[in-house]
């Protein structure tokens, strides 16, 4: 069993009434095991300035980067392992926040749109949507939440074609 730690820190400066009245920063910081500390915010879309602060993180973006991350990472895994060398990988994913029908806001649905780099040979369409198949049935994260994630992997299939014909 693993464990993985953060600590969330926030510090008020409204006064009592100020705060009952929901006039308060939602600035705070994440720290981590390693020691990376990240300022964070609530969403300028949920709460709007200068309550946030649309500068720092806030946890909608860092679900869908860990989402994006995790895919890759063990993407990246499975490339090596299958004998694809990849010199460079950027996904440029995204969340979408709806309602259910109670009418409960939730991230409802992550599209991750990777283009890759291959150094060499590049797998065939068919290989590469068995990797990103592979990597998403592999991602701890995905693995963990009820947001539907899509892989677009016509954006990477292009990115292998371009890379096929480049090379």
């Amino acid at each position: 069993m693993s464990e993985y730690r953060t600590t969330i820190e926030w510090t008020g400066t409204a006064t009592p009434a100020e705060f009952l009245k929901g006039r308060y920063s939602r600035e705070h910081r994440w720290a981590f095991d390693g020691g990376l500390v990240v300022e964070a915010s609530s969403s300028p879309q949920v709460v709007r300035a200068p309550w946030s602060n649309p500068a720092n993180v806030d946890p909608e973006e860092a679900f869908v980067a860990s989402l994006s991350s995790c895919h890759m990472l063990t993407f990246l895994y499975l490339a090596a392992k299958a004998g694809f060398v990849i010199t460079t990988y950027r996904d440029e994913a995204v969340g979408v926040m709806t309602k259910t029908p109670a009418g409960v806001e939730w991230v409802s649905r992550v599209t991750l749109a990777p283009h890759i780099t291959w150094a060499d040979q590049p797998p065939t369409a068919d290989e590469l949507a068995r990797l990103h198949h592979e990597a998403h049935a592999g991602c701890f994260i995905a693995n963990s939440v009820k947001t539907e994630v899509i892989v677009a992997s016509a954006a990477s299939a292009a990115s292998a074609a371009s890379a096929a014909s480049a090379g």
